[in-house]
């Protein structure tokens, strides 16, 4: 998994005045958690722009007044109006603890349902998973060479190396659908009746 460094500082006061006044200033309050203790921090609201409005994940090494503390994103919080961020969680990550993040799913292979006219229907975009914070991966394959019309493939068919998939075991990630004017095109040659003999 890729890392992006962000820089920030400590939160010399608490409260929802200071927060107000530090989003006014393009700031958001967060807190670094998980470590020997909750660490208050405000970060520039543009450092959010690279791992926040992807559908990549990251970890997150952010820079404290010279500490450097490695994360992932674990609970952001926007305005209901103008979605402005208003607040977030980072996870100090731990090399002997387990954590659990949602991945992005990658697909490979080329489908013979896509090939004969169907369309991806995605139905997952991320699976939640498990492991060390060193086997966590950037992406899970999800291969789609055998998805023929009308196929789905399920969680129960994927696998990450060294991390367990806590999402659905029957849950579908995507099915090949079929578009209207394939059905409509394949539908006279359905009904059309054989010939009587003479």
């Amino acid at each position: 998994m890729k890392t992006i460094e962000i820089k920030g500082f400590k939160r010399a006061n608490l409260g929802k005045t200071e927060s107000t006044k530090l989003r006014t200033e393009a700031k958001v309050p967060a807190v670094i958690y998980g470590g020997k203790e909750a660490v208050h921090v405000a970060i520039d609201m543009f450092s959010f722009r690279d791992f926040v409005y992807t559908p990549d994940v990251f970890k997150i090494a952010i820079n404290i007044e010279g500490k450097k503390y490695t994360t992932i994103l674990k609970e952001i919080q926007f305005h209901p109006v103008s979605d402005m961020i208003l607040h977030a969680d980072f996870l100090e990550l731990s090399e002997d603890k387990i954590v659990t993040l949602d991945i992005p799913v990658k697909f490979v292979g080329s489908s013979p349902g896509i090939m004969k006219g169907g369309k991806l229907a995605q139905k997952i975009g991320k699976l939640s998973v498990k492991g060390l914070p060193k086997d966590l991966p950037s992406f899970v394959e999800v291969d789609i060479s055998n998805l023929d019309l009308n196929k789905s493939v399920k969680v129960s068919e994927v696998s990450a190396p060294n991390v367990v998939i806590l999402t659905n075991k029957s849950n579908p990630i995507a099915t090949i659908t079929v578009p209207r004017g394939l059905k409509d095109a394949a539908a006279p040659a359905a009904d059309a009746k054989p010939a009587k003999k003479k």
